[in-house]
């Protein structure tokens, strides 16, 4: 199998490795013209079975217009029966022609629908051609109101006013009969006018109720007549009450055969259109479904095919791949072990591959002429290197000799940052560097494909476009991060190294010297507070205040919370007065005993000199605030309880000089203990 694989690896570096490329992307170019057949072949089957699933749609949507339509002029029939206007009736009108419009030009003309809509048709035609008829049976039953109850009732409400004129006083014999037929006439028009507008057998029993009071007191008032123009009235009276009640039971009658008409005839066809409909609305389903079963079989079947083609051609496209990798990595790695070896010194073995007439022959040609020149070069480097050894070895006495124990403990904390800062910023750094590697990979494919003989896709350009936005966002972002950091350090650094006066915000200085302990911070579970306002200005030195600030954090987390301790150091700033400034750096650690707090700021005094402590911390801040600074150190502690340093600096650094009293004794102790 290996012999094989050598076999046709050395045949295809016969072959330059553009033509290898090349033959991938023909064999991918198959691949689509294939799948692209069988998809065309497979989108016919499937736009015929989809063009049946939408013409079903198409169908049931009408169905359902007219169902929706059909109800609709339902409704409004009955609503124009029992309250009847000219907007109401133009609707109807509206809404009947918009109905037969349906069913003539869309229902009729449906592939899917124009073989049933017949017996829907016929059912519409019924249920639209009652609605005239019961328009005439409603003219009749608004004639017969009008002319056989309110006629007769306005006949007698004349009659009732005649008789009341021709009574005299209100004290006749009459006149409580006159009084209780009246009232029974105006309780029966209110009855028949409700009866007539919303049909309740309740008010139509009332004004029979009270008709047949009227016909009861007629015979009593005219015993009890006093003239003849009341015995006449009351006669007429007695014959319109009749009529009336004779009209009443005719409307009663029309009412009913209307409401019968309705029931029968509008009702009826609705129902039975409603019906007609939801069987051709089952028939569409039934159809929609096998037209839906067609589609995803004959999907299934494509999917089945394509995956089938895909498979076959990506072993293909797999085995030449391989192979065409084969031919390039292993001479690619034949050349990196050769250039490894010229690294790591080792410039006797011979670069292999240099007979190959392919482009990696070239480079191993290329890496051979290296190594030759790197044999010819290194006698001179030894004797380079050689002089180096010397310069370096009297460079390193040099710098010994130039350190002493001061300037290498204050100096010690700048390369603690350094150290901190440089692991801070080789997380962005590195991302940075791995995106950018990433991206220069995607740009050289890119570039391939670019100058291909296939051209370059549209989905390609746009893939190339983002995952181009997508690194630059992030190479942003992360060298962003890594300048703020760089920008931090480099403001500290130049403060620490160069003891130059200038004027800084205290509240920027303490962030930026925060921000170099960071590191520290992250390794100890101590806790940090900072409390200082913006706009204090000093006139001083930034690089003593950081030291100053350096050395109290270091000393807190060495001996306050020794031993990996947890706690909390706060910071905190305020005026004190217009020409100075109060600095508080309080812990919550270990504390110091009062032998201790004596000896605090002494030089070479320290509590951990076993454990490589030089006891310069204190010592050094102690003269840097009160010396360089002008300012007062104070110094409180409790054994168990923590530790507080007060320092009072000026607003303008006195370089040394103390601020003392008109005569001569000092405003504030440059160091004071307290253990109390």
């Amino acid at each position: 199998m290996g012999r094989l694989r050598a076999r046709l690896v050395g045949v295809l570096r016969a072959v330059p490795i553009r033509w290898r490329i090349l033959s991938i992307a023909a064999l991918n170019s198959a691949v689509v013209i294939v799948l692209v057949a069988m998809i065309w072949n497979g989108a016919q089957v499937l736009s015929s079975a989809w063009d049946d699933v939408r013409q079903v749609r198409e169908s049931d949507r009408i169905l359902a217009l007219l169902e929706s339509e059909t109800g609709r002029l339902q409704n409004l029939i009955h609503r124009y029966i029992n309250q009847p206007s000219p907007d109401l009736f133009a609707e109807i009108l509206l809404l009947r022609e918009a109905v037969q419009g349906t069913l003539t030009d869309r229902a009729a003309k449906d592939p899917m629908l124009s073989g049933s809509v017949e017996e829907l048709e016929r059912t519409t035609d019924r249920f639209l051609n009652g609605f005239g008829e019961l328009r005439s049976v409603q003219a009749t039953i608004a004639r017969t109101y009008e002319e056989k109850v309110q006629g007769p009732a306005k006949d007698m409400a004349g009659l009732y006013s005649i008789i009341e004129g021709a009574t005299g006083h209100r004290d006749a014999l009459i006149w409580p009969s006159l009084g209780k037929s009246r009232e029974a006439f105006t309780a029966m028009l209110v009855a028949a006018n409700s009866y007539y507008l919303s049909q309740s057998v309740a008010a139509a029993d009332d004004a029979r109720r009270h008709t047949e009071t009227i016909e009861k007191t007629i015979p009593v008032m005219i015993d009890l007549a006093e003239n003849d123009l009341q015995k006449m009235a009351l006669q007429k009276l007695a014959t319109r009450t009749i009529a009336l009640r004779e009209g009443f039971a005719k409307l009663s009658e029309q009412l009913t055969n209307r409401n019968e008409l309705l029931r029968n005839t509008i009702d009826a066809s609705q129902a039975e259109a409603i019906g007609a409909i939801d069987n051709l609305s089952t028939k569409m389903r039934q159809r929609e479904q096998k037209a839906q079963e067609t589609f995803d079989r004959t999907l299934a079947d494509i999917s089945r095919r394509v995956l089938s083609i895909a498979v076959i051609f990506l072993g293909i496209i797999l085995s030449a791949g391989v192979l065409i990798a084969l031919s390039i990595r292993l001479p690619l790695q034949q050349i990196m072990t050769a250039m490894r070896a010229i690294t790591l010194g080792d410039l006797g073995r011979e670069v292999q591959g240099t007979r190959a007439r392919d482009e990696v022959g070239a480079m191993a040609r290329a890496v051979e002429v290296f190594r030759e020149n790197a044999i010819a070069k290194r006698q001179t480097e030894d004797e380079l290197r050689a002089s180096k050894e010397k310069a370096e070895s009297a460079l390193l006495e040099l710098n010994a000799a130039q350190q002493n124990l001061i300037d290498a403990e204050r100096l010690a904390a700048l390369g603690g940052l350094v150290a901190g800062v440089a692991h801070e910023v080789n997380n962005p750094i590195g991302i940075s560097l791995t995106v950018a590697s990433s991206f220069a990979r995607r740009t050289e494919i890119f570039e391939a494909q670019l100058k291909g003989d296939g051209g370059l896709r549209r989905s390609q350009l746009e893939e190339f476009v983002q995952s181009s936005r997508d690194a630059s966002q992030q190479l942003v972002a992360n060298l962003a991060r890594a300048g703020e950091l760089i920008q931090s350090f480099k403001q500290v650094a130049v403060d620490r190294s160069h003891a130059e006066r200038r004027q800084f915000s205290l509240s920027e200085a303490t962030d930026q010297i925060i921000a170099s302990l960071r590191p520290v911070l992250k390794r100890s579970p101590i806790t940090l507070q900072v409390d200082v306002p913006e706009g204090l200005l000093l006139d001083g030195y930034p690089g003593s205040y950081g030291q100053i600030l350096t050395n109290l954090f270091l000393n807190a987390a060495n001996h306050a919370f020794a031993d990996a301790r947890a706690g909390t150091i706060a910071i905190s700033a305020r005026p004190r007065g217009t020409e100075d400034i109060e600095i508080i750096f309080a812990d919550d650690g270990a504390g110091m005993t009062p032998d201790v707090q004596r000896q605090a700021f002494d030089p070479f005094f320290t509590t951990r000199r076993n454990e490589g402590g030089t006891g310069l911390g204190l010592h050094i801040v102690y003269n840097l605030v009160t010396q360089q600074l002008g300012g007062r150190m104070m110094l409180e502690s409790k054994l168990g309880q923590g530790t507080t340093f007060r320092i009072i600096m000026p607003r303008i650094a006195k370089g040394g000089a103390q601020s003392t009293e008109s005569d001569g004794t000092s405003q504030w102790p440059n160091r004071t203990m307290s253990s109390t």
